[in-house]
């Protein structure tokens, strides 16, 4: 097999990785969200539709760079990876998944910042936010400009930084299962991580959901860090309102429902 073929069959395959696992998490978090919250996506069906069409594209994108990426460590030893969990101290696993984390967040808290620019927003950004309010299938629901600003964030750190392949692992379930919980409208975690002392410090959908409410503030992925050192951070945000308005979409449509078989009927 021609390294031309095989570089190509590894960017096909990592895409094809990464839109079955977008699929099966979003799945199982809007499945969630269904026994949680029943009606919370009423009436968001052609929205959902989108979401998940754009975020399919955005499969591809990162997708690309990481199969690229996958090859050249299998086959000529590129990156920083190994699999020898001694060719470290044991203390630097757990270190490595924390750096990776955080020069991940900060590199999305200032990419994400700069795309809410108005000029940037309208031409980019504004196809997240269009989701409104997103949902479990948003995770990665971004225009393809949007989704080239993070697709080459991991492939690029593990030339830097040393990571055992498990960590990796650990890395990129987090980012997938952030990315999917941060969207679906309601706070799967306790308490104590969202509102206390670990709290000040973490993201998870209640700080997004503010974010998503006010635009102009909580730009963070992982940690509030860069939001509070900025000024950006807004605290926490409020799912009442999203639950009443998808409670209001439920009664309307349940109305508009009796208004056509009064109209029938009438017939």
């Amino acid at each position: 097999m021609s390294a031309g073929f095989a570089i190509l069959a590894s960017a096909l395959a990592m895409t094809a990785i990464v839109g079955v696992r977008y699929l099966i998490v979003s799945g199982a978090f809007a499945w969630a969200t269904r026994a949680k919250a029943p009606g919370l996506y009423a009436g968001l069906d052609r929205q959902m539709r989108r979401e998940i069409g754009w975020s399919l594209a955005s499969a591809a994108i990162y997708g690309v760079p990481a199969g690229v990426v996958a090859w050249g460590w299998q086959n000529l030893g590129w990156t920083r990876i190994y699999t020898d969990a001694h060719a470290h101290s044991p203390w630097w696993i757990p270190v490595s998944v924390l750096l990776y984390l955080f020069a991940h967040d900060t590199w999305f808290y200032w990419s994400h910042r700069w795309m809410h620019r108005p000029a940037v927003f309208r031409r980019i950004h504004a196809v997240h936010h269009a989701s409104r309010p997103p949902t479990a299938w948003a995770a990665m629901s971004f225009h393809p400009w949007e989704a080239l600003t993070g697709a080459f964030v991991i492939p690029l750190l593990v030339f830097l930084i040393p990571i055992h392949v498990g960590a990796l692992g650990v890395v990129l379930t987090v980012m997938t299962v952030m990315g999917v919980a941060n969207h679906m409208g309601w706070e799967m975690f306790p308490r104590f991580m969202w509102d206390g002392p670990l709290g000040a410090w973490l993201i998870t959908a209640s700080h997004h959901q503010r974010h998503h409410e006010a635009y102009a503030c909580n730009y963070g992925l992982y940690f509030r860090f860069w939001d509070r050192l900025c000024g950006t951070d807004r605290g926490i945000g409020d799912f009442a309102e999203a639950h009443a308005r998808a409670a209001r979409r439920v009664s309307g449509g349940a109305a508009d429902a009796a208004s056509g078989d009064s109209g029938r009927r009438a017939a």
